[in-house]
């Protein structure tokens, strides 16, 4: 292993906040794991520790076939924003963006790039991908990068453009395991789901806001859009939502650690991985996992509070429910009014926020349905 540190911010002689990176492996094919960039979710953070352990002891073995990148805590300024004693991770304190929104868009740049230099795409589809990646590299070297947010994008991209496989790993507020990626990959991403006992993937070309993964994913159907069916669909890239931010246990994070490297063993960059010992303690209550099922990232749809109360929950989250189903009563406790609020969609009741306070307006829960029902901008704030 060998470690990178790539500062954000350097001037007048001193070093800023850097993002670490933790290189496994033989270069040459890259799978990157990224953990953490909402800095307060910190189930991702735990599988990385044991990520890091595994993946010592595969490389020593030589059984790493190809190079696997792993950031530990890939947002050095999330981790350092703490407001009241409370880690702010989620957003950029100082513009207030979401620090997994707004990626730059390159397809235009590198494809005319490209033109003016290589000028036409060859038969060898590998040969394009990487004259590909150094257009986008090299189209993102030329934008500028005022800031620590935006060098931060900057450098987690750089990290990220070169390689065949990206997992961007977060969790939401209280869920089950979940996946986020786009339709041309629907089948790897099942793939990775049934190796994590994920129960839903959510599938979208553009969920709104240009997040991380579709950065380095969507862009190649960009080019393609640019510059003909030679251009290959090189990244596979998915957002894997670790459960929810509680959900921070040894067992959970080992059995999670293990999923995600049997499906870099399925993509070639692990060879002979051996299944955890018999004797490892099994997960409080865990059942067999259910068939990883894909929805439209559209249908899902969220449970919104009419007026300002506490949520008292009928039902946990991974409940597969029905339109019209009570599924939380909303109390005002200063009036005592009293609402049962309902699934607006047969599907899984699979997130809902920890806090069991809701404002009016506020969406509380989110059911995945089977219908594509909305548009626009598709993921929460």
């Amino acid at each position: 292993m060998h470690t990178g540190h790539h500062f954000l911010d350097e001037h007048d002689g001193s070093a800023g906040p850097a993002v670490t990176s933790l290189h496994f492996g033989p270069a040459g094919r890259r799978a990157l794991l990224q953990c953490s960039l909402h800095a307060d979710e910190i189930p991702p953070m735990l599988v990385a520790q044991h990520l890091r352990q595994r993946l010592l002891a595969l490389e020593a073995a030589g059984q790493l076939t190809g190079e696997v990148v792993l950031l530990p805590a890939c947002n050095p300024i999330g981790l350092a924003q703490q407001v009241w004693g409370r880690l702010q991770g989620r957003f950029d304190l100082a513009s207030g963006q979401n620090f997994n929104r707004h990626y730059p868009a390159l397809a235009a740049g590198a494809a005319g790039r490209f033109k003016a230099t290589a000028g036409r795409l060859g038969a060898d589809p590998a040969a394009n991908a990487q004259a590909l990646r150094r257009a986008l590299l090299d189209e993102l070297a030329a934008r500028p990068a005022p800031g620590l947010l935006q060098q931060l994008r900057h450098t987690l991209l750089r990290l990220a453009l070169p390689a065949d496989i990206v997992l961007d790993l977060h969790c939401d507020n209280e869920a089950v395991l979940h996946l986020y990626a786009t339709p041309e990959h629907d089948a790897k991403a099942l793939q990775l789901g049934a190796c994590l006992g994920a129960p839903l993937l959510l599938l979208a070309q553009d969920s709104g806001d240009a997040p991380f993964d579709e950065s380095v994913s969507s862009v190649w159907v960009q080019l393609r859009a640019h510059l003909g069916e030679a251009v290959p669909l090189a990244c596979f890239a998915a957002t894997v939502e670790l459960r929810g931010e509680i959900d921070v246990d040894h067992e959970r994070a080992a059995a999670d650690a293990q999923g995600l490297l049997r499906f870099l063993q399925q993509q070639g960059f692990v060879r002979d991985l051996a299944e955890p010992e018999p004797g490892l303690a099994p997960i409080q209550g865990a059942t067999a996992a259910p068939d990883c099922v894909a929805r439209p990232l559209a249908g899902s749809l969220p449970l919104v509070a009419p007026f300002t109360g506490l949520l008292a929950w009928r039902l946990p989250v991974g409940q597969w429910v029905q339109a019209g189903q009570p599924l939380v009563d909303l109390i005002c406790p200063t009036s005592g009014r009293s609402q049962a609020l309902t699934s607006p969609v047969d599907g899984l009741l699979f997130a809902r926020e920890l806090q069991r306070w809701a404002r009016a307006g506020q969406s509380v829960a989110k059911v995945a349905g089977q219908e594509a029902r909305r548009s626009g901008k598709l993921l929460s704030a």
